[in-house]
């Protein structure tokens, strides 16, 4: 049972990491975070095996060694969650695999039911359902629009993310998405105004 535990806990991890980076956040393709997100449900793990006489000194343990590791400052809300699913996957590995198996399999649904909501809104609402964010760790890719004077079919959409002026009354605009192609064919549909003065697109 206990291979069985080990051999779930860091196929789970895995599948974690694979799952994030099939969703664009980049942050989790470092050797750190990586290294983290395999090592912390081993790390509660053994805590809780080895102490499992006494569940509460052995979740207060594993409490106290997270408050030390989220003193440090951490890029979005979901890598802080992804952090508290792993040391609950140790703790559950230990307890009960039932427990283990089916906050992955919670985590898988969910999962996919985000991906199934966002590819209906981009294939036919043409849109993002999510918004994305320069700070949480996420591949972005972005579109530098400079023009004469507005243009309020840019400023309304969603992938604005920044307007400023520059050369007296030019108007440059900042767009972003995940999608590099979202992009590409929002330009395209100026390819004729001649308001454009010039653009930059460029891949995440």
């Amino acid at each position: 049972m206990f291979l069985i535990n080990v051999i779930l806990l860091f196929g789970i991890s895995l599948s974690f990491r694979y799952i994030l980076e099939l969703t664009g956040q980049s942050w989790i393709k470092t050797k750190s975070h990586t290294a983290t997100l395999s090592i912390l449900p081993f790390v509660t793990f053994v805590i809780t095996k080895v102490i499992s006489g006494n569940i509460a000194l052995s979740l207060g343990m594993v409490g106290a060694l997270s408050i030390v590791r989220f003193r440090n400052p951490v890029r979005s809300p979901l890598e802080l969650t992804l952090y508290f699913t792993a040391i609950t996957m140790g703790i559950t590995a230990s307890v009960n695999t039932r427990y283990l198996l089916f906050l992955a399999f919670c985590v898988y649904i969910i999962s996919l039911m985000l991906f199934l909501i966002s590819f209906i809104s981009k294939r036919f609402f043409r849109k993002d359902f999510f918004i994305n964010s320069f700070s949480e760790g996420t591949s972005l890719c972005t579109l530098e629009i400079e023009t004469s004077t507005s243009i309020k079919t840019i400023e309304d959409s969603i992938y604005l993310k920044s307007i400023s002026f520059s050369h007296g009354e030019n108007i440059k605009y900042l767009l972003a998405s995940s999608e590099f192609y979202l992009l590409k064919n929002f330009i395209f549909s100026f390819k004729d105004n001649q308001k454009i003065i010039r653009y930059q697109l460029n891949e995440g």
